[in-house]
């Protein structure tokens, strides 16, 4: 069993002239080796246009079963490794905006995907996200 408590700090900015958009996202999810072992959800907001907002979303996973996928963080012994883990962190943000009135509602969707490598003995130190994320 498995369980995480992470944060994920954001900055979303709008570099709309002319209009606004309202923001969501799917989950958040963490996983390892295609066991989600994490989500969270961030909240609905809108973003006035030429700004910017940092939001920030927990990421939580409560004693979630491995079904033996965990057998290579421990040692033969039974103790805990302390290579690196290799995590991924996947969401899709969606933002809408309203021109004209509701004439026009230009979509924007961006899947983003973050490969995160933790390490046991850096916990609690902030990890850059800012290299490791594909944007689809």
């Amino acid at each position: 069993m498995i369980s995480v408590n992470s944060t994920v700090k954001l900055t979303f900015r709008n570099t709309a002239t002319f209009f606004g958009v309202h923001v969501h996202t799917t989950p958040l999810s963490l996983s390892y080796t295609q066991l989600t072992i994490g989500s969270g959800d961030m909240k609905k907001f809108y973003q006035s246009r030429k700004s910017q907002r940092n939001v920030v979303v927990s990421v939580i996973g409560d004693k979630i079963p491995m079904y033996g996928s965990g057998a290579s963080l421990t040692t033969p012994a039974g103790l805990i490794t302390t290579s690196p883990v290799p995590l991924q962190l996947n969401f899709t943000v969606r933002s809408r905006g309203y021109v004209l009135g509701k004439l026009v509602k230009p979509k924007f969707d961006k899947k983003i995907g973050c490969a995160v490598v933790l390490d046991l003995k850096k916990l609690n130190v902030p990890i850059s996200l800012k290299n490791s994320c594909t944007y689809e």
